[in-house]
Formats: C-alpha cells, structure tokens, sequence
C-alpha cells in the first residue's frame, strides 16, 4: 500500500495491483459447449512444467502459470490470442476485488468472531476472553449446535472487497492504483472485475 494526493490535496490511501496481460485462451459459444464463456491465462511458467495436453490446448500462445474460466450472458466479443491489459480500467471506475485473505492461524472466540468475552469482576477470575457457555440451546439439549462460533483457524478464505475505485492507471508499467485495502499479502493473486 502507498498514498497519493488529489488536486485538493487529500491524501488517499492506494494499493498498487501489476497487472499482467491476460490473453484469451479459448471462447466457449452455447452451441458448441452448451454456455458462454471466455478462458484467460495469465503469468508465466517453464515450458517444462506444463503437461503435453495443455500444451496442446495453449498452442503457441504463451506458457501460462493459471487458467480461468468466467461465464458470460452473451457471446463473447473477443477471440482466442486477444490481450486484456489495464487500459480497460478508467480512473474512477467502480470495481470488486477477490483474493485469497491473510492467514492468521488459530485465533480465539474474542478476535475471530468479535465476541466481548466476559466481565473482570463479579467472581471472575481468568475469563476475559473466554466464549461462555457453549451448551443447551433450548431444543439442542446438552449438546453443542451445530454451527457454534468458537476459536479456530482464521483467514485463508476467498474474500471479495466490493465498490472499491481504481485511483490511477499506469499503463506503462501495468499498474492499477486502487483506493483502499484490498484482500491477501504481496503476491497474492487477484481478481478484479468492473
């Protein structure tokens, strides 16, 4: 993340996204494949780690490190070696940004769930952050609910951050400035849709 300033002066909060060049892979049409859709490949990769197959399948477009696949309404209006590049931003566009999140291990009931925990006083002795009773939920009995809140593993989950606006567009260097956080560490693997 960095910042930058608007013509009043106010500083924004960015964060800088590379954007490699995505190229159209292959374009599925409802009457050969039974829907519309549009793969993308994007990143490299050695030669040598990719299965004969998917040789095949890329031909000579490029050794790509991922494939995806989106589903459109319509046919699509590109066709297999199109480049999709960060020109197809503007400055001020509205965007929704997914991403795999930060993983912060096993935490507890107070910081995964938000829970109070419990008062310091009125006999307690150690149960600040503790969750309190976990049991007999009217017709659950004695037993736990399914579906209880409790500590556990916390992160690592696809996240999606929605109406988050692209601040800048480098096209020289293939970088989106946009304004806010946006999901996982440095390197993660985003998916910015418009």
């Amino acid at each position: 993340m960095s910042q930058i300033w608007d013509e009043k002066g106010n500083a924004l909060p960015v964060t800088l996204v590379a954007v490699s060049p995505n190229v159209v892979t292959q374009v599925k049409t409802k009457e050969k494949d039974g829907y519309n859709a549009v793969q993308i490949g994007f990143g490299t990769r050695k030669a040598k780690n990719i299965s004969k197959p998917e040789k095949g399948h890329l031909k000579d477009l490029g050794n790509f490190e991922m494939l995806k696949e989106w589903r459109l309404s319509e046919a699509a209006t590109e066709k297999v070696g199109d480049k999709i590049d960060v020109s197809v931003f503007k400055v001020g566009d509205e965007v929704a940004v997914s991403g795999i999140s930060k993983g912060k291990g096993f935490q507890g009931v107070v910081k995964r769930h938000g829970f109070h925990g419990g008062s310091r006083t009125h006999g307690q002795k150690h149960s600040e952050r503790e969750p309190g009773a976990i049991g007999g939920r009217g017709r659950a009995g004695g037993r736990v609910s399914l579906g209880m809140r409790m500590a556990g593993r916390m992160g690592g989950e696809r996240v999606t951050v929605k109406n988050l606006q692209v601040a800048q567009v480098v096209p020289a260097e293939n970088l989106i400035l946009i304004k806010g956080a946006v999901p996982g560490h440095r390197g993660t693997i985003l998916e910015i849709r418009g």
